[in-house]
């Protein structure tokens, strides 16, 4: 679990902090935290929900994308590109629609490529990240390329972080480009609002 007063911690130090936890994690409390993650998303307001295939130890499961697409809501998985930019869309249909992206061992979906810009049509937007603290600042791997991606998000559309309940944090290092998040969606809290009101 990431402890308290840990605030004055680098990003790179924080990121190591907690892939180090994540790995220690058992398989089947993975597993629960997959299926819980999965019964509270389902629960998110949202027609367009972009969300993503989590990928090495990021919390989740495709459990989740099928729950969405089971409600009748339109799915959009993001697709890494060759060159550090904006992430692309393209349409989750299921399972057999996924197949190897440009990291080793990521699944993005095989369908037309869509835009950046496609972000725009989202209600709701899920984003893998190491951290979130109480004033919405997200920590992700540190390539950049949701910070790149989310100036495309409409006004108003929910931008929520999915955590574990132990990577809620007091504060994270800030930097200007950081966009902030509207909320975060755990395993045992479900969906929370960020920031938090003290």
């Amino acid at each position: 679990m990431v402890k308290p007063g840990n605030e004055h911690l680098s990003k790179a130090e924080w990121r190591s902090r907690i892939t180090v936890e994540r790995r220690s994690l058992v398989s089947e409390e993975r597993a629960r935290e997959a299926s819980a993650l999965a019964v509270a998303a389902a629960r998110l307001p949202g027609e367009v929900v972009c969300a993503y295939v989590p990928f090495g130890t990021e919390p989740g499961s495709p459990l989740l994308l099928d729950q969405l697409l089971d409600q009748g809501k339109r799915v959009l998985l993001p697709i890494v590109p060759p060159e550090p930019g904006p992430l692309e869309w393209a349409a989750y249909e299921g399972p057999s629609s996924l197949g190897p992206g440009l990291l080793r061992g990521l699944l993005e979906p095989t369908g037309r490529r869509l835009g950046p810009d496609t972000l725009r049509e989202a209600d709701l937007v899920l984003i893998p990240a190491l951290a979130v603290d109480d004033e919405g600042v997200r920590l992700g791997r540190g390539a950049g390329y949701y910070d790149r991606s989310l100036s495309f998000a409409a006004p108003g559309a929910g931008l929520v972080a999915v955590v574990r309940d132990a990577e809620l944090v007091r504060a994270l290092p800030a930097e200007p480009h950081d966009v902030r998040m509207t909320g975060v969606l755990t395993p045992d809290q479900g969906a929370a609002p960020r920031p938090v009101i003290h």
